[in-house]
Order: C-alpha cells, then structure tokens, then sequence
C-alpha cells in the first residue's frame, strides 16, 4: 500500500511544521514525525480512522491538536487535510471532489 497527500494538506502539514519550528527549537521536526508514525499506521491498518461517512475517516495525532483526514482504497490512502482542531469541521470537503 502506498499514501499520497493532496496538495492542500501537504501544505498544511508544511506550513504546521513551520510553525510549531518556530515556537521551539525541534518540535517541528516532532510535528513531522508524529505525522509520519500516523501515516505508516493507516498503511499497515486503515481502518483505524473513525469514520467520516463512507469513503473517509479520521485518525486524531497523539501529542498535537490536528488530525489527518483520508480515504483508504485497496492499494492507497489518499490524505485530504492535515486538520488542525479549531478549524471549521468539514473545511476540507471541497477536496473529496477533487480526487
């Protein structure tokens, strides 16, 4: 199996990481990490997420407030939005039609 980000949340994991970086010195790098340990999760076991509804779901990150928003198929997970938890609920919808 393999992933691949839509364009939007690769931004938004990069513009995150940047972020985090920039408070302290290392927890970008973290950021990123956290991310990537998600990923290779949902490869191993996508169906962890909660569902969404029918195509997507959900995995919640451990140590940060965001979560990552996908679609498993049988050979990838399409990675929609790199969410953080204040953003508006469902802001990345417009995504799903873009795949």
């Amino acid at each position: 199996m393999k992933y691949e980000f839509h364009p939007e949340a690769e931004q938004e994991l990069y513009e995150a990481a940047l972020r985090y970086e920039s408070e302290v010195a290392g927890l970008g790098r973290r950021f990123g990490e956290e991310v990537e340990r998600v990923v290779q999760l949902l490869l191993e076991h996508p169906e962890l997420g909660s569902r969404l509804d029918n195509d997507l779901r959900h995995f919640i990150l451990r140590r940060f407030p965001f979560s990552i928003v996908y679609a498993a198929a049988t050979d990838l997970v399409y990675i929609v939005a790199v969410a953080h938890g204040s953003r508006e609920p469902g802001y990345w919808q417009p995504r799903v039609q873009d795949r």
